[in-house]
Parts: C-alpha cells; sequence; structure tokens
C-alpha cells in the first residue's frame, strides 16, 4: 500500500516534469512571422530597402492608377507576381537569408532592396 506522503511526492514530482516539458515546447517553438506591406504609388515603391526576418511576407499593395508587375531575379529566389491592377495586392514569402532586387517590369525605374536575415 502506498502511503499518503508518497502519493503526494510522486504528484509534485509529475507537476515538476510536466512544467518542465512546457518550458520546452515554449522555448522550441518557432518566431511568428510577420507580414509587411509595400505599396506602390505614383509608379514606385513607398520605401526604398526593407529588412525583413526569414520566414516572414510581403504584401505588395497597388495603389496607383496603374497595373504593376512585381518580380525579383535574384539569388536565393526568384519570383513573378504577375501583373495586378490598382487595389489589388500580391504576397511572397522570403523563406531564404539574402538580399533582393526587387523591380516592375512595366515601369523599370521602380526598385526596392529586401534585406533578409535570421
Amino acid at each position: 500500500m502506498i502511503r499518503i506522503v508518497d502519493s503526494l511526492a510522486i504528484v509534485r514530482h509529475l507537476k515538476s516534469i510536466f512544467a518542465l516539458l512546457c518550458l520546452g515546447l515554449l522555448l522550441t517553438a518557432p518566431a511568428h512571422a510577420e507580414d509587411h506591406i509595400v505599396t506602390q504609388k505614383n509608379k514606385a515603391f513607398t520605401v526604398a530597402d526593407a529588412n525583413i526576418k526569414v520566414g516572414d511576407t510581403i504584401t505588395f499593395r497597388n495603389e496607383d492608377t496603374v497595373v504593376h508587375n512585381i518580380f525579383s531575379l535574384s539569388d536565393p529566389m526568384s519570383f513573378d507576381l504577375g501583373t495586378y491592377a490598382p487595389g489589388e495586392t500580391r504576397q511572397v514569402a522570403f523563406k531564404t537569408m539574402g538580399t533582393y532586387l526587387i523591380e516592375c517590369s512595366i515601369h523599370p525605374n521602380m526598385k526596392l532592396n529586401v534585406h533578409v536575415t535570421n
């Protein structure tokens, strides 16, 4: 027969193990990715440089009166968002560190540097 004192010690021990497991889960959980918004207006990006973290996304919002086609041929990842009209948005997730030059195929003066770090 287990004595009451031994049962209380076992319960305390199990609570400690549970607390350590919960702490471990919190410490190993991935950081929450952020969404950054970059707008296009007057045939230009509203920022020239953006600093983001791996896993973050950028939403490109067309607040202009003309269509845009945002793309990048940069290593480590290239993409082409296609043509999108005023009021529309497109989104890109950046999963690899590096610097990306982002341009508009319709308006060659539009340039944005995105720096992705850990």
